[in-house]
C-alpha cells in the first residue's frame, strides 16, 4: 500500500533533453523542475521567479552580439 499522496504535475516546456515542469505538492506549494540531462533542479516559487528574470536577462543579451563585449 503507497501512503503517499498523488503529485499533481504540469509539463511547461521539453525538448529531446531537457524538460521543465511544475508540481503542486501535497502542502499546497508549487515547485518548478527543470531537468537538463541526468540532473534535475528544483526551484520554490521565489526562486523560480528569480531564475525567470535571468533567463530573460540572457536572453536580451544573447542574441545580441554586440551586448557580450
Amino acid at each position: 500500500m503507497n501512503d503517499e499522496p498523488d503529485l499533481q504535475t504540469e509539463t511547461l516546456a521539453e525538448t529531446t533533453s531537457f524538460m521543465i515542469y511544475r508540481a503542486e505538492e501535497p502542502d499546497g506549494e508549487t515547485t518548478y523542475h527543470l531537468e537538463l540531462g541526468m540532473a534535475t533542479h528544483h526551484f520554490f516559487q521565489e526562486e523560480w521567479d528569480e531564475f525567470l528574470d535571468l533567463v530573460q536577462s540572457l536572453a536580451t543579451v544573447g542574441r545580441n552580439p554586440e551586448n557580450r563585449k
